[in-house]
């Protein structure tokens, strides 16, 4: 049995049912959890199909785990158990908490040992939507994800009539520490869509013998490829819709006439996804869990780690498709909202290929590369930065749609702190392919001591990216204010995608004492040294 017929029967095995204080994904919103504690059991589950097994890490039985629901202004209480023979550990994505209770070992948790338990207590301070998953050993590509709603104490942000969570992955049947060690051997292992003779005589031919080389002359001394767009692919990731391959495609279902908000949640190790629903307009009112003013759109792109509420009129008695492909364009997840089970819709051919040009890394054609500091870690420092909130990104720039962009997003309350921030903090995004080595300013984790902020202090990091990749820079612990032009309603939001060859800045009130993370979500990035530690004290 093939990979995709495998994950088909993983995903009709294991989601069907799996959600706590959720009784059916097709109600009308989640109720909210009982008081009593949250049991969530962490084990490795077999499936042996045609004769293969594979293994995945479960929370509950089910990948992903079960919908964790809990109400604003209430106190948490989750029991998780390890079944493993390995720690293991639970980080509750976006969620303002103490220190402790942020579940990422080696900071202020040591972790969940094999037969252990660990009780998480917090209290809840905010709505919406966001998720849960693995801060160990890369559990989280081999299934350790779940969805986390946190019901408002008051009123709803926008009316609907029925709700779905639509969390996004991927899965590989390769074990992560070998795709590690295939990108520590070859970072393009995974591109099977690398540059051809023929597009370099096309691009000969347009803009002429001499440019095009020394284009290429310059791709080469930053050992990049204008094609590797993601470090893993399709050519090894299958792309899961709430644990199902798009030969099985998730169905939810609808009464025409109905609005319906889909909460939408990239749960993914390393994919960024370009989402959308052919045919109808998407109204966004929260991202990251924060609401903001309603953007009408028809597609927008999540970083991993990222969430975004939206709200569907469907009015028709037709199939919907959500079709939600990889920004490289080597696969997508599927699925459907239909008014009757076995309807299905349209699936959209993928988007052509993104290219990377010169002007994406910040570099004119002629222009050198150079090394930061002489840092060994380095590939390139971009020579000119820019602000590119405005700007869709690669592979969605001019294709004749609507596409969300950082800019849109205002914030439907006022900023929480109005301080001008009493110091500013820049960090380079940094990497080296042929190593395969990534971090901030040039060093990689183990090289680089905590970031020190005084408790209560109002602070700006602003981030460089210097590499060819999207970042999806995420702090935990706290809901920034991203500086995106929305004077008095910044958006808030707990991860950002940072474009290459961008700068931007986001501000935060370090009012929570404690060891913090700060990291690239990209799961081998940060593995590999995109993470810094921030103290407040």
């Amino acid at each position: 049995m093939d990979r995709r017929t495998f994950l088909s029967a993983l995903g009709a095995a294991v989601w069907s049912g799996s959600r706590i204080t959720l009784a059916g994904a097709a109600e009308r919103g989640p109720s909210a959890a009982a008081a009593e504690a949250i049991h969530l059991t962490v084990e490795r589950t077999s499936l042996q199909l045609g004769g293969r097994v594979r293994t995945a890490t479960a929370v509950n039985g089910t990948v992903p785990g079960p919908v964790v629901t809990l109400r604003e202004g209430t106190t948490a209480r989750i029991v998780v158990a390890n079944r493993l023979t390995v720690p293991t550990s639970v980080h509750w994505h976006g969620l303002r908490l103490p220190a402790d209770q942020d579940g990422v070992p080696g900071l202020s948790f040591r972790g969940i040992a094999p037969g252990e338990s660990f009780t998480y207590e917090f209290p809840v301070r905010q709505s919406g939507t966001y998720w849960y998953h693995a801060h160990s050993g890369m559990q989280e590509q081999t299934g350790l994800i779940g969805p986390l709603i946190l019901l408002p104490s008051g009123a709803e942000i926008a009316p609907y009539d029925r709700e779905y969570i639509v969390m996004l992955s991927d899965w590989s049947d390769e074990e992560p520490m070998k795709v590690l060690s295939n990108l520590k051997q070859e970072s393009d292992y995974y591109n099977r869509h690398r540059q051809t003779l023929s597009a370099f005589l096309k691009e000969t031919c347009h803009d002429g013998l001499r440019a095009t080389i020394d284009d290429r002359l310059m791709w080469g001394q930053m050992r990049m490829s204008p094609t590797d767009i993601m470090d893993v692919t399709g050519a090894t990731y299958t792309f899961l819709m709430n644990g199902l391959a798009p030969s099985a495609s998730w169905t939810g279902l609808f009464e025409p006439g109905e609005r319906v908000r889909l909460r939408f949640i990239n749960g993914a190790a390393m994919t960024t996804f370009d989402v959308r629903l052919p045919g109808l307009e998407l109204q966004v009112v929260a991202a990251d869990g924060s609401a903001v003013e309603p953007v009408s759109i028809e597609e927008f792109r999540m970083g991993v780690g990222e969430t975004y509420d939206v709200i569907v009129e469907l009015r028709e008695d037709r199939a919907y498709t959500i079709f939600a492909q990889a920004q490289d364009r080597s696969g997508f997840a599927l699925g459907t909202l239909a008014p009757r089970v076995g309807m299905k819709g349209n699936v959209p051919p993928l988007d052509p290929r993104p290219v990377r040009t010169m002007s994406d890394m910040g570099m004119g054609r002629a222009a050198p590369s150079r090394a930061l500091l002489g840092r060994p870690f380095v590939d390139n420092v971009v020579q000119a930065p820019q602000a590119r909130l405005s700007e869709p990104g690669d592979g969605l720039t001019g294709n004749g749609r609507r596409v969300l962009v950082y800019s849109d997003l205002k914030s439907l309350s006022p900023d929480p702190d109005t301080r001008v921030p009493s110091r500013e903090i820049e960090f380079h995004l940094t990497g080296n392919m042929q190593r395969y080595v990534w971090g901030f300013d040039g060093k990689k984790f183990s090289d680089a001591g905590p970031m020190r902020l005084a408790l209560g202090e109002r602070v700006r990091f602003v981030l460089v990216n210097d590499t060819m990749m999207e970042h999806p820079i995420h702090l935990h612990g706290f809901l920034f204010s991203l500086e995106n032009g929305q004077s008095g309603r910044l958006p808030r939001k707990h991860t950002v995608q940072v474009k290459p060859a961008e700068r931007l800045s986001f501000s935060f009130t370090a009012d929570t004492p404690g060891y913090w993370a700060f990291h690239c979500h990209l799961m081998y990035h940060m593995d590999s040294g995109m993470f810094r530690t921030v103290l407040v004290a």
